[in-house]
């Protein structure tokens, strides 16, 4: 039997069931090959990670800078360690990771880096460095150490305290650690 459409056209009923099971099996050869068995997990994140890698641990980073700011070493560990647990599906453990992340904060300085007529700072920066180092057992040419930089300026006639120190560091550390994730995970 046939079906006449608005258009004028008509389709048989055949026509309509053959269609509609040719599509079927396509639907179901693209998730089967989508669920079965990958080499490489899939991220929403950009990152690849073997399936073999099942855990990371970060190791407390100590800071090395010659200006001391107290808690930042803290801070920088729980952000990294943030990162990762909603970027991957990874489990944290504290020895024996698949992936470790060490290293040390090797600078922490306030600079002017514009200058008024006065000869006074219309504008401070605050710079933190990480040096990161990072071991895959499963890829072993994955592990680097390298130095991760990002930095937060200010006007200079405030007093970088309280909440504007804390948006400041908590800025730079989410690039910083991003920064490691991408180096680490997504091989930017």
């Amino acid at each position: 039997s046939r079906t006449m459409y608005s258009s004028g056209a008509y389709i048989d009923r055949y026509t309509c069931i053959q269609s509609f099971c040719c599509l079927s099996i396509y639907l179901f050869s693209f998730y089967f090959c989508l669920f079965s068995g990958c080499s490489i997990k899939y991220s929403l994140t950009g990152a690849s990670i073997s399936p073999e890698t099942k855990s990371f641990q970060v190791n407390y980073f100590q800071n090395a800078a010659a200006l001391i700011e107290p808690g930042i070493e803290r801070d920088f560990t729980n952000s990294l360690i943030d990162l990762l647990i909603n970027q991957t599906s990874l489990d944290l453990v504290k020895s024996n990771g698949d992936l470790t992340y060490e290293g040390e904060i090797t600078e922490y300085r306030i600079s002017p880096t514009t200058a008024t007529a006065n000869n006074t700072a219309a504008q401070n920066r605050l710079t933190i460095s990480v040096n990161v180092r990072f071991y895959d057992k499963n890829d072993e040419e994955a592990n680097f150490e390298k130095r991760f930089t990002f930095y937060f300026d200010y006007a200079g006639s405030s007093q970088l305290i309280g909440s504007q120190k804390d948006t400041a560091v908590e800025e730079i550390f989410e690039r910083i650690t991003q920064d490691v994730f991408n180096a680490s995970l997504a091989k930017w």
